[in-house]
């Protein structure tokens, strides 16, 4: 008799976990929950980097002036205030030294040189405090080999913060890193007659204002020797982007959990791997609205989305509204397409989870373009 209590006891317990894996998974479903996300927001952002205030009780100061350059050397933070012209901040600080640059009403405007320059460091954190302007008016110059480009140049990792705001007017591109650039803090307005925000490794967006106008692409990475990097990833904040060509590419994969997105561009999302887990995005696009190519051999050409809110508009006859030269897998999300042309691919379609709605309509199935 004890036996059949116990036994009737653990099947009761089986049933029920049985019944609560499976609301979990239909809930993961219908939130768009990815449980294989290409990266965590764990992973990319270290507790220093999401800090947004600092102590600067101990902090060396400086007051920049017309014609002379600052150079720092070594670990500590750094209060800049002040407006001047042909002036640069160096950063040629030890492999191990981590700066932190306060930006405390700085004003600069310079000819052929960047604003910022770091050439050394551990990493470097750029914290915006009060109202700052960057600008490079005439024809970059170049440091030896190196070609400089950017209001801001940095051939180490950087990170921009801060609870203040940041404009940037340069005649090549606004922010340009060799590593990793991260962003998760602050307002800023960049316009670039050529790439606004521009990375080799990565570029990380946690949070912040950002506005950009861009001549080329509003947000670009790529990396020539490793293209398993040259990734973007998004995670919150509020960006909104102009851009003559694309408005986000990244080589190897683009991900987008969160955030609010407004793009205007030829094409407005353009990577290897897609993936759209969350955030509200708003695409308006002359080309194609989101597509997936072939230009990193280490990941395959695929269109995920598992949640968020997107909607897709394009301007062309000749458009895709999203378009994948290797698959497409929707599982989760709201999706509205608007364009005469609304779906492209190349391989295998997946339709599991979400809505998507076509010029209007709620389909159940993908449309294939027929051009």
């Amino acid at each position: 008799m004890k036996k059949t209590y116990l036994l009737v006891i653990i099947l009761i317990v089986l049933v029920i976990l049985t019944i609560c894996l499976t609301t979990l998974n239909k809930e993961n479903t219908a939130t768009g929950t990815s449980s294989n996300k290409m990266y965590e927001s764990s992973n990319l952002f270290t507790e220093r980097d999401l800090e947004q205030e600092v102590d600067t009780s101990k902090a060396t100061s400086y007051t920049i002036s017309n014609g002379n350059d600052i150079t720092i050397t070594k670990e500590g933070v750094y209060l800049i205030s002040g407006t001047a012209q042909n002036t640069t901040i160096y950063v040629e600080a030890g492999d191990e030294d981590k700066v932190q640059l306060i930006l405390d009403g700085l004003s600069i405007t310079n000819e052929t040189m960047p604003a910022i320059y770091v050439k050394t460091a551990n990493k470097v954190f750029v914290t915006l405090k009060e109202t700052n302007t960057l600008n490079v008016i005439g024809t970059f110059t170049t440091d030896g080999t190196t070609k400089l480009n950017g209001a801001i140049f940095s051939k180490q990792d950087i990170v921009l913060n801060g609870t203040g705001s940041l404009t940037i007017d340069s005649t090549k591109s606004g922010i340009v890193g060799k590593d990793d650039i991260k962003i998760t803090g602050g307002t800023y307005s960049i316009i670039a007659k050529e790439v606004a925000i521009k990375a080799n490794d990565s570029i990380r967006i946690a949070n912040g204002n950002i506005t950009l106008n861009a001549g080329t692409d509003g947000l670009h990475a790529e990396n020539s020797d490793d293209d398993t990097k040259g990734y973007i990833y998004i995670n919150g904040g509020n960006i909104n982007i102009q851009a003559l060509d694309d408005c986000v590419h990244g080589q190897s994969v683009v991900q987008v959990d969160d955030g609010t997105l407004i793009l205007n561009g030829d094409e407005c999302i353009e990577g290897t791997y897609i993936q759209i887990n969350g955030g509200n995005i708003n695409i308006k696009a002359t080309s194609d609205g989101i597509n997936a190519g072939s230009k990193s051999e280490s990941y395959d050409v695929t269109i995920e989305i598992t949640g968020g809110t997107i909607s897709v508009e394009t301007t062309s006859d000749e458009s895709d509204g999203i378009d994948s030269n290797g698959d497409i897998k929707i599982t989760g999300g709201t999706i509205k397409v608007n364009s005469t042309l609304p779906f492209d691919y190349v391989g295998n379609e997946t339709f599991t989870g979400g809505i998507v709605i076509v010029n209007g309509t709620q389909v159940d199935t993908i449309p294939k373009s027929t051009k």
